[in-house]
């Protein structure tokens, strides 16, 4: 799998290298720049030297809180982000012994891929659509019935990271969102 979702050589290489990378990138994403966002990761490995689920879940919460806090942080809210991914990785830890990518290789279907997904901190029924079409579009992972669970996130466009592949997919999906976001003030 090769991911070019933050612009960032690096960070791209820890989403492409860790299933548990994506996941929490996708989990850091929102009320922050998706790119941002997605090199959390990368920056939790630089500072933590791990990745590994278990001893992201061990560690401890104030000092983990402190790493995620140190500029740049992780998020816009590092604090909560960082409680957050602990208790990802703790159900990580738990129920697939460590292998995040068990999540979806795993998943019988597409509606069973969802529902998973929707177990996990931070995931609403929008961003697991997401998380799914971005398995699917990036990293060819399609269980039967993928493209219903997803919607129309499974559609051809720019929509939201699952679409990005390179910094002008990034651009036609901040484009995209932008007009969502007007549309709703509109409308509403």
């Amino acid at each position: 799998m090769s991911l070019h979702i933050t612009g960032d050589e690096h960070a791209d290489r820890v989403l492409s290298d860790s299933p548990f990378a994506v996941l929490v990138g996708m989990m850091l994403d929102q009320q922050y720049p998706m790119e941002h966002a997605f090199r959390g990761p990368a920056k939790v490995l630089d500072r933590f030297g791990t990745l590994d689920p278990g001893r992201i879940a061990a560690a401890d919460p104030e000092e983990f809180a402190a790493l995620c806090s140190t500029p740049p942080a992780i998020h816009r809210f590092p604090g909560s982000m960082a409680a957050r991914l602990q208790a990802l990785a703790t159900i990580v830890e738990e129920r697939y012994d460590g292998h995040a990518e068990r999540l979806w290789t795993e998943a019988g279907s597409g509606r069973e891929l969802l529902a998973r997904v929707m177990e996990l901190p931070g995931f609403g029924k929008q961003k697991a659509q997401i998380f799914v079409a971005l398995l699917a579009k990036q990293l060819d992972v399609r269980p039967e019935g993928w493209e219903a669970a997803v919607g129309a996130y499974a559609e051809d466009g720019h929509r939201s990271v699952a679409d990005v592949v390179d910094a002008a997919s990034l651009q036609k999906v901040r484009e995209f969102k932008k007009q969502q976001k007007a549309a709703a003030r509109a409308g509403g």
